[in-house]
């Protein structure tokens, strides 16, 4: 293995993955991550109608549907290991229209933290580009040991920590923003319907969300300790 552990964040076009394949045949221990929204959107919705646009500015912009398609190999044949979320909850109606008559002014990022699991598993193992157990492993397991959590999230087993989100794999669900937690007045994911959605959650074995309630009492967690990787 070549050289200290390197990570690459927010990974969202073909020619960066080409280089990250490059390295890791070479050896570098090279970590690539990729935000859930570049599977989804493209250039052409920063040119939405009106100012509708500002919704999708971040960074690194949405790219081509070129991109998206490596994306999804990316994930499928290993070179990319971790699908997380840029979850910047800037609200439209009052923060991403600051910049209607100047882009620079725009707030960078987008939401999506509630949306990411439901249409990862919608389009990713319903879309047939990975399995279940691989959805798991770029949403749990590997970001868990990316941050050095590994013998204490990310997996159930013995001496782990019982995190663990119940699903309803055939529960039908249509994301909008009327139903969404957040105080975020607009989804990127809008009338998106999705067959499989989280019911239960459980943090240390004990039961912190049903059926879209919050059960988890305030200051219930716990700072940790992560490990040097």
């Amino acid at each position: 293995m070549l050289g200290a552990p390197l990570y690459i964040v927010h990974l969202s076009c073909r020619p960066a993955l080409v280089r990250v394949r490059e390295a890791q045949a070479r050896g570098a221990r090279v970590t690539a991550e990729t935000c859930t929204q570049y599977f989804f959107f493209t250039k052409d919705d920063l040119d939405r109608p009106g100012f509708e646009g500002a919704k999708w500015v971040c960074s690194p912009p949405p790219r081509e549907k070129e991109d998206q398609q490596a994306l999804w190999a990316a994930v499928a044949d290993g070179t990319l290991s971790v699908i997380s979320t840029d979850h910047c909850p800037f609200r439209f109606d009052s923060q991403k229209t600051l910049g209607r008559d100047d882009f620079t002014l725009i707030p960078n990022g987008v939401p999506g933290i509630e949306e990411r699991l439901m249409v990862l598993h919608q389009a990713g193992v319903r879309g047939g580009h990975f399995s279940l157990e691989r959805f798991v492993a770029l949403t749990a397991t590997n970001p868990a040991r990316s941050f050095g959590l590994g013998g204490v999230k990310g997996s159930v087993a013995p001496g782990y920590d019982a995190d663990l989100a119940l699903w309803n794999l055939a529960r039908p669900h249509m994301i909008t923003a009327a139903t969404n937690h957040s105080a975020v007045d607009y989804s990127l994911y809008e009338g998106m319907a999705v067959q499989g959605r989280p019911v239960t959650v459980l943090i240390r074995g004990q039961t912190v969300m049903h059926e879209g309630r919050l059960l988890a009492e305030r200051g219930s967690g716990q700072f940790l300790h992560r490990q040097r990787i």
